[in-house]
Formats: C-alpha cells, sequence, structure tokens
C-alpha cells in the first residue's frame, strides 16, 4: 500500500517479480537494483495476473483459454452422430481445416481494413457468425450443436453440464469470479481488463495446487463494484486457503483490512518516497500516526468493529 508513486509497483513487478520470474520460472528479465530476496526457496513459481488481453485476436475467448473448450469438443467426439461421420475432435476446432467455417476461417467475423480508421469487423455471411460449416453444425449434444455451446453465457453452460464433473468444475470458477454473465466464446477483445484479469484468476483456481506459488496483482478492484470486489476476495481467500501466497498493490480499504500483513510505502510520492512506512496486520498499521494508509484504515476498522458489536447485542437479546 502507500499514496501514489510512492514505490508500490517499483518494489512489486520491478524488483519481486522480476527477480523470481528469473530465478523460478527461468525467465530473461532484469530486475531492479536491491541487495537479496530471501525466502523464495518455499515457492516453485510465481505468477503475474494482471489485465492484459487473454488473448488479442477474436479467436481467443474464456472457453479456450480456461481449457474447458477442449473438455467439450471430447463430449462432441463421443455423441453417435460424430462416430458414424468419424469425426475427430479437430473436427470441432474452428483453429485448424475440416469444420471451421473457410469463408472467414473460423473467426465468425471478416475484418475489413480501413486506411485512416480502425479496422472494422462485420459477421461472416457463409456461417452467419457461426464458425463452423454445415456438417460440423448437423452434430449436436442434448439438443446444442458446438456454436449454441460458444454463445451460452457461463452460467447457462454451468446448468448444461451440470452431470460432467470434469467441465462444471472448470466453469464454476469462472461463475464464482462473477463472469457467470459473459459467453463461452465471448471474443477476448471484447473482455475489460478487470474481466481478462478475473479469467486468469478463474483458470488458476481450477488448477490442482501444490501450495508453492505467489500469485501477485496489480490493483485488481479497478472499475469493480464493491459486490465484485467481495467475490474478488473470496478467491483470492481460496487460493491462500490452498497454500500459496498473494502479493497484491492496492488502494482500495475493503481489499487493504481484509489482508493478513501490510506493507506501506511512503511517506510521499516521488522523490519523497520509497520508504516502508509501515507494517504489520490492518489493525497495527492503522496505529502509525505517519501512515496515510492507517490513517483513512482506522475509522474503517472501528466502524467493522462496532457493526460487529451491534451485531452480537442483536443476537444476544
Amino acid at each position: 500500500t502507500g499514496v501514489s508513486g510512492s514505490g508500490k509497483s517499483s518494489l512489486v513487478n520491478e524488483v519481486m517479480l522480476n527477480k523470481l520470474a528469473t530465478t523460478l520460472n527461468k525467465a530473461r528479465r532484469r530486475a531492479g537494483k536491491h541487495k537479496e530476496i530471501k525466502g523464495y526457496e518455499h515457492l516453485e513459481k510465481v505468477i503475474d495476473i494482471d489485465q492484459s488481453p487473454i488473448g488479442r485476436t477474436p479467436r481467443s475467448n474464456p472457453a479456450t483459454y480456461t481449457g474447458v473448450f477442449d473438455d467439450i469438443r471430447d463430449i462432441f467426439t463421443q455423441t453417435n452422430e460424430a462416430k458414424v461421420r468419424g469425426y475427430k475432435k479437430g473436427r470441432f476446432s474452428f483453429n485448424v481445416k475440416g469444420g471451421r467455417c473457410e469463408a472467414c476461417r473460423g473467426d465468425g467475423i471478416i475484418r475489413i481494413e480501413m486506411h485512416f480508421l480502425p479496422d472494422v469487423y462485420v459477421p461472416c455471411e457463409v456461417c452467419e457468425g457461426k464458425r463452423y460449416n454445415r456438417e460440423t453444425l448437423e452434430v449436436k449434444y442434448k439438443g446444442k450443436n458446438i456454436s449454441d455451446i460458444l454463445n451460452m453465457r457461463i452460467e447457462e453452460a454451468l446448468e448444461f453440464f451440470k452431470n460432467i464433473p470434469k467441465i462444471n468444475r472448470k466453469l464454476q470458477t469462472i461463475v464464482d469470479v462473477g463472469l457467470g454473465y459473459i459467453r463461452l466464446g465471448q471474443p477476448a477483445t471484447t473482455l475489460s481488463g478487470g474481466e481478462a484479469q478475473r479469467v486468469k484468476l478463474a483458470s488458476e483456481l481450477h488448477r490442482r495446487s501444490n501450495g508453492k506459488t505467489l500469485y501477485i496483482l496489480d490493483e485488481p478492484t479497478t472499475g469493480l463494484h464493491a459486490a465484485d470486489i467481495e467475490r474478488l476476495l473470496s478467491v483470492l481467500q481460496r487460493l491462500v486457503e490452498s497454500g500459496n501466497t498473494v502479493v497484491v498493490i492496492e488502494h482500495n480499504l475493503d481489499v487493504i483490512k481484509a489482508v493478513d500483513y501490510i506493507v506501506d510505502l511512503g511517506p510521499e510520492g516521488g522523490d519523497k518516497g520509497g520508504l516502508i512506512v509501515a507494517t504489520g496486520t490492518p489493525e497495527e498499521v492503522a496505529e502509525v500516526p505517519e501512515s496515510y494508509t492507517g490513517q483513512f484504515l482506522k475509522p474503517v476498522l472501528e466502524r467493522d468493529r462496532q457493526r460487529m458489536a451491534n451485531l452480537v447485542e442483536k443476537v444476544t437479546t
């Protein structure tokens, strides 16, 4: 935590992330100036969950990024119609020839290049935006073809595949991060930064964890509603309960008051920043008068304590 320009991103992203990515992930990065980093022998990898897009083309979508689309294609290859026709898993991919619409090469849209304006995308006239050719769309599972599945909202797909644990588990994590309203095949280019970040979180949640991963998030609450922040906190808590470590750069007091440990930088921004002003639990930092974070955190903690006291009194009476 700390005021803008106090050195939060420099410390976490330029020093810690780059050093650990080099040491643990064997990445080629140059870390900022530092003496040493201790304790990383307890970690196996570091993952930066930022707000960059999950893909830069319309082909990328939540289904492909989280890996659930592979499982859905497996289901379609097991249908009687697919077996009779000899269709394999690749038939239901829009990335390779065979089952996709060749007019748009599986994009479902055609890009029209504009010389002095951004490119314009229009629906493909051949497949009408369905991405696949007629023969592939004739194969159905529970009355739905592969294009129908991609057009489902995540919460609809969760109900549709409720009897298939492997698919259900992955879809549930997307719903858990508050993205039940997006479509399975929604192009990555239409997702906001916050949505992309939560898709990445969902893909981490359904993986089997050994509890030795460090996750780094830089201001994940930007643009989120209070209800979404609550959901995000519960997701981050699940990562921690699995034994992992989560480092968050944050200004939002709802997040700050819920953490286990705070490192507050300051005291000011720019050349007057870069010093550690306070460390400890939210309650400990709130008692440090030099900390701006502590000054704003203190009334929030007192308000919450009062609410809890009123609630206990109400229940006991």
